[in-house]
């Protein structure tokens, strides 16, 4: 049986979804409260906590008088900024009755992709934490759109993100069932809890549903795909009910509450940073190229059979379809120098750059991810 050892947790991220905080009046006041009243617990024990919140675009939704489910982006976008001053003034003044100071912190997959914008969202985090101030955080879907590729999509796997960037211990997905079940227990009633999960697999995520709320986006299997991403920063996750008065007080003190997963160890901050990233195009290699790459050695451009999308150096890119990659040359350059051996690339195109498109230490395979 997997062993759930808590003792250590200094950092946690706490993820919080819409039908937690809902009612049909807008907003679960008390639900909050509850919420804020263990984070406040928690920070007293001196764990340092994180928030990611559902609810603006439900919450903005309720105030235009909508009753079914958001679906263009404009309108997603009206109802966020309509309601994300709703949520957070609900927040401020839930923790001000404790005496703990918030903050709110509004992002969107670029913020997560871009390498330096990244590094100033952690040291920025990290300033809030040594100040006792808990961050919260929401998706920026006044301006984030899947359109063009800045939308994280749903804020389990924002709460998975932000745990892998300021190297979380524990993410907490609190939910309204009481974990992953076998089945779906609304529907069979021979359906059990499961309490402890070592790894997620590809057989698992198949198995879980994807239904949500009328108002949100997630499902169990996003929950499971955030598990996965925080399992790679050595990250342990926990699914459970947030109707429980308690709950965030018995995961930390070790009760066997909701969905346990086991974190694998922990990969590198850059590593981590490649693997979460959005891929901007694809570098297509050569057999022998490939062969290189897995016995660690750098990509020459003589390896290089055709290049896909537009992207610069520095973005990350998918090699093939069997791993993910930083070239030190855009797009265009790489096409220019496609085929032939590093000696013959120009200084034009090389500027000062090395001979090689990327090095060992740019490169992650997906089956590492697994």
């Amino acid at each position: 049986m997997v062993e759930r050892d808590l003792n250590q947790v200094r950092r946690v991220v706490v993820k919080v979804g819409t039908n937690l905080i809902s009612d049909s009046d807008g907003i679960d006041l008390s639900r909050i409260d509850m919420i804020v009243r263990q984070i406040a617990i928690l920070q007293k024990r001196g764990i340092n906590v994180l928030l990611v919140t559902s609810g603006a675009v439900g919450l903005g939704a309720r105030e235009l008088g909508l009753r079914q489910k958001v679906q263009t982006v404009v309108m997603r976008q009206t109802c966020a900024s309509i309601g994300q001053p709703i949520l957070m003034s609900h927040y401020r003044a839930a923790f001000a009755a404790y005496h703990v100071v918030c903050s709110q912190v509004l992002i969107t997959k670029r913020e997560l992709n871009d390498r330096k914008t990244f590094v100033n969202l952690k040291n920025s985090v990290t300033s809030l934490l040594e100040h006792n101030v808990v961050p919260i955080f929401n998706e920026n879907d006044t301006v984030s759109t899947d359109e063009v590729g800045s939308a994280v999509g749903d804020n389990d796997r924002l709460g998975a993100f932000v745990a892998s960037k300021i190297d979380a211990d524990l993410l907490i997905l609190l939910t309204d069932i009481d974990g992953l079940y076998s089945q779906d227990p609304r529907i069979d009633s021979d359906a059990h809890l499961i309490h402890e999960v070592s790894q997620v697999d590809e057989q698992l995520l198949k198995s879980a549903g994807s239904s949500g709320s009328q108002f949100s986006t997630g499902g169990m299997r996003t929950k499971l795909l955030a598990a996965r991403i925080a399992s790679h920063a050595g990250c342990a996750t926990v699914i459970a009910s947030g109707f429980v008065d308690t709950v965030l007080t018995d995961i930390i003190e070790g009760r066997r509450v909701g969905t346990y997963f086991s974190p694998d160890k922990r990969l590198n901050q850059r590593i981590r940073w490649i693997l979460n990233s959005a891929t901007k195009g694809t570098i297509w290699i050569d057999d022998g190229a490939i062969r290189a790459l897995k016995n660690h050695k750098s990509l020459l451009p003589s390896g290089i059979v055709g290049v896909e999308g537009a992207f610069e150096a520095g973005e990350v890119v998918m090699v093939n379809r069997i791993a993910k990659a930083v070239p030190y040359y855009n797009s265009s350059e790489i096409m220019e120098s496609m085929g032939h051996q590093s000696s013959d690339v120009g200084d034009s195109v090389k500027k000062g750059r090395p001979d090689v498109i990327f090095r060992p230490e740019d490169l992650v395979f997906l089956d590492y991810a697994d």
